[in-house]
């Protein structure tokens, strides 16, 4: 049980929006790929429709489309780059859709282990959790250093977003799949614990 007195700071996780890979459902992993006019568009249609809080500080995975992702929805905020959100490394399956590998065995046995296998010449996704992990470790070793700090904004990918939630929330990865421009508010406890889990 939370000791009622205990400081909160709301998290603000949004994936980035939509890249060209991204519109052809197309593996996106280490590719540094920026936003499409289509992403672009509809991530100023969502800040015009108000739907993403205000934050007082801001961090990012050091990929372009989150870089632009952050710039456009959070223009004048200064950025703090956490290079551990980076996405994860999908290895041979990068820049591929599922048409191009659904008939490989290396495809297919990834599929039949649900996931839990890494990705073949890539990463697996317990190392990529563990260095999300680390990432968010950082990222609250910094935020002690703020004053006053009420609301954090957390501009990643798909995958970040899953890693994070998954770990500090609980439940399963793929549960917290969130489309592009989309994501979750949450709050952060003194202690570390994650509650009051919405949608964006």
């Amino acid at each position: 049980m939370r000791n009622s007195t205990e400081n909160k700071v709301k998290l603000v996780l949004i994936r980035h929006g939509a890249t060209e890979s991204n519109l052809k459902h197309s593996y996106l992993g280490k590719a540094d790929e920026g936003l499409s006019q289509v992403g672009i568009f509809k991530l100023n249609e969502n800040k015009n429709s108000g739907i993403y809080p205000q934050v007082d500080r801001l961090y990012t995975s050091p990929m372009k489309r989150c870089i632009q992702t952050a710039d456009i929805i959070y223009p004048g905020i200064k950025k703090c780059v956490i290079r551990e959100w980076e996405e994860i490394d999908f290895g041979v399956f990068e820049g591929k859709d599922y048409k191009e590998l659904c008939h490989t065995k290396e495809y297919q046995k990834w599929i039949d282990s649900n996931g839990e296998l890494p990705f073949p010449g890539g990463e697996s996704r317990e190392a990529f959790i563990k260095r999300c992990e680390a990432g968010f470790v950082r990222m609250v070793s910094d935020m002690k250093k703020k004053e006053s700090l009420l609301s954090v904004g957390i501009v990643v990918h798909g995958g970040t977003i899953m890693a994070l939630l998954s770990s500090f929330f609980n439940g399963e990865y793929f549960s917290y799949q969130v489309k592009n421009g989309e994501g979750y508010v949450c709050y952060r406890l003194d202690s570390g614990q994650i509650i009051d889990l919405k949608r964006i």
